[in-house]
């Protein structure tokens, strides 16, 4: 019988990019529930690059930061081994803010169950979880596009921007993918059906997207910042839509985030900048997973993860959302299902 968790605490705020220093991996006597609580054995954690902004010490944040000596903080899907939750049985698999560690105690708030008869588990970390939920309801309701127009997205390859590529599709528009490399280019093309990609890292951006959007970006789904951001403000169409949703260029910059240094084209355009942030859209999550669903059965959306084995090998695994060496949903697998 188990009676220790591994776990990973925050031991310090990191000054650049992560480095396993960062972090005291420990092993502590594994708690049993409380009244109200459920244990739960975590399978897979997900790894996201907004956990590195809950790293730092910042009251800019939508939410607290990790803090220092506490269990880093990271959405994980499991199955509940012990309940005092009358709302929770024994074997039900669950999602939440589990955290990145063997076993999580839960008062059962903000868990919520998923059917692993249904998909995979992995995939309620992705399409089917919190990334998919960001591209649907960052592009539709926030983007708004519609069919002809064409639509841009940054970080094209990853969990996020593949889903709103796809989903950008099947509602008719043109879509642009940025993403690094000619094997992720090729990717978004060849298998996600993506009308263009651009390789940041081996092409010109600007002169990319004059060439692949002759008419102006007419929605632009962010997920980098930086320098793309400012390349494409520059190819605004009229009344053009901007979705901000991240800025993995600036995460782990030591200086101050820099902004868009031609913001003056949304005033020339009339164009709006808007973030997302897929909390306020949790009371709307089941409209997203049927629809994603739907469009995984039918053969319409594609998904990728990547699965990386092993707790241990969180702080590595994790900084390859930030080098690009990740292909699609990135997936710490913890324990086998």
């Amino acid at each position: 019988m188990t009676t220790s968790n591994h776990q990973f605490q925050l031991a310090k705020r990191p000054v650049g990019a992560i480095a396993r220093g960062d972090f005291n991996y420990v092993e502590e006597s594994l708690a049993a529930p409380a009244d109200g609580q459920v244990q739960v054995k975590i399978l897979y954690v997900s790894l996201d690059p907004a956990m590195r902004g809950w790293m730092n010490e910042s009251k800019e944040s939508y939410m607290p930061p990790v803090a220092i000596g506490a269990v880093m903080r990271a959405i994980a899907v499991g199955r509940v081994t012990a309940s005092k939750n009358p709302a929770f049985a024994v074997g039900e698999h669950v999602s939440g803010l589990l955290g990145v560690q063997e076993y999580a105690l839960s008062d059962g708030k903000g868990l919520n169950k998923v059917d692993a008869a249904l998909a995979p588990l992995p995939l309620y970390l992705g399409a089917l979880g919190m990334p998919g939920l960001t591209a649907y309801f960052g592009l539709l309701d926030v983007g708004q596009p519609t069919a002809g127009e064409t639509v841009v997205v940054s970080g094209a390859a990853g969990a996020v921007g593949t889903m709103v590529g796809q989903i950008a599709k099947i509602k008719g528009a043109r879509v642009v993918g940025i993403a690094g490399g000619a094997d992720k280019c090729r990717y978004l093309v060849e298998e996600l059906g993506f009308d263009a990609a651009i390789d940041y890292k081996n092409e010109d951006v600007a002169a990319a997207l004059l060439r692949h959007c002759p008419q102006g970006v007419d929605v632009y789904f962010d997920n980098v910042g930086g320098e793309i951001l400012d390349a494409v403000l520059n190819r605004l169409a009229l009344n053009a839509r901007i979705v901000i949703c991240g800025a993995i260029s600036q995460y782990n910059s030591t200086e101050a985030v820099k902004g868009p240094s031609n913001y003056l084209q949304l005033l020339v355009k009339r164009a709006t900048m808007k973030g997302v942030m897929v909390a306020d859209y949790y009371p709307r999550a089941m409209e997203a997973i049927v629809a994603m669903g739907g469009w995984i059965v039918a053969g319409k959306l594609k998904t990728r993860e990547d699965i990386v084995d092993g707790l241990e090998s969180f702080p590595e695994t994790f900084q390859r959302l930030f080098s690009g060496a990740n292909n699609g949903k990135l997936v710490l697998r913890v324990a086998a299902e």
